[in-house]
């Protein structure tokens, strides 16, 4: 029953986030915490749950022809690059200081998301970056996503929203890197040993299927800033929430 009920909450998050490509495990590491899963297995869990949910995310973005592979790759070789290795580092590391730097990036993403636009901004976004730029966000996206088990979306959209670029043409990219970020990360932990494997299973079905229909609705039904706004507020929920356990 609680492998039922933690799918079921995969696939609401799965959802919910890939309304803006972030992917679900920001939310789910304090959430399969608090539902009492070691805190060193709900890290790889929502790493596979990621994959998974953004995976079919992406394959909704290709199946439309959405996709910026040229605008991706350098993020994506990034990602891959840092992410096990600070999936390493994290044994060496204090659980209660993981948990503070968690707090500390949630909070960092939303106040990100939730900045008000000026009313001199136009509605007119960025369509290019320099490769070593979108490489040091997918180091810093695979960084975090193996460190803390995040997944990395929650970096990559908030500097692309200080580029300039669309939040909606953000979410697809996001949604494209996470995947490659999260599950070298999740091969990580694999490695070590701190996997449970029908817990990692059906969670990731149920978020694949969450993460595809959120990917449909937030392109047919939702503005930019829509996405930037409601995703910025509700991390600074879940910031607010761990915090106030923490202390």
């Amino acid at each position: 029953m609680e492998i039922l009920l933690i799918s079921a909450i995969a696939f609401v998050l799965s959802f919910i986030f890939a309304l803006g490509g972030i992917g679900s495990a920001l939310v789910l590491v304090p959430v399969l915490h608090w539902l009492g899963v070691p805190f060193a297995e709900a890290r790889p869990t929502s790493l596979f749950v990621n994959t998974l949910s953004l995976i079919g995310a992406s394959v909704s973005n290709l199946r439309s022809g959405r996709l910026d592979l040229r605008l991706g790759s350098p993020i994506i070789i990034g990602s891959i690059a840092m992410a096990p290795i600070a999936a390493y580092a994290s044994t060496f590391i204090d659980e209660s200081a993981l948990k503070l730097c968690f707090i500390a990036f949630l909070f960092m993403s939303s106040s990100m998301m939730l900045k008000p636009k000026r009313k001199t901004d136009r509605e007119i976004y960025r369509e290019k970056a320099p490769a070593l730029t979108l490489f040091l966000i997918g180091a810093l996206a695979g960084g975090s996503s193996g460190l803390l088990g995040v997944g990395g979306g929650g970096v990559v959209a908030p500097l692309m929203v200080l580029l300039g670029f669309n939040p909606k043409r953000i979410a697809m990219i996001t949604a494209l890197v996470v995947p490659f970020s999260s599950f070298t990360g999740f091969l990580a932990y694999w490695a070590m040993g701190n996997i449970h494997i029908p817990l990692v299973l059906c969670v990731g079905v149920a978020a694949a299927l969450g993460g595809y229909l959120g990917t449909n609705y937030m392109q047919k039904h939702l503005a930019p800033g829509t996405v930037k706004k409601f995703l910025g507020a509700v991390i600074m929920l879940i910031g607010v929430k761990l915090l106030w356990q923490l202390f």
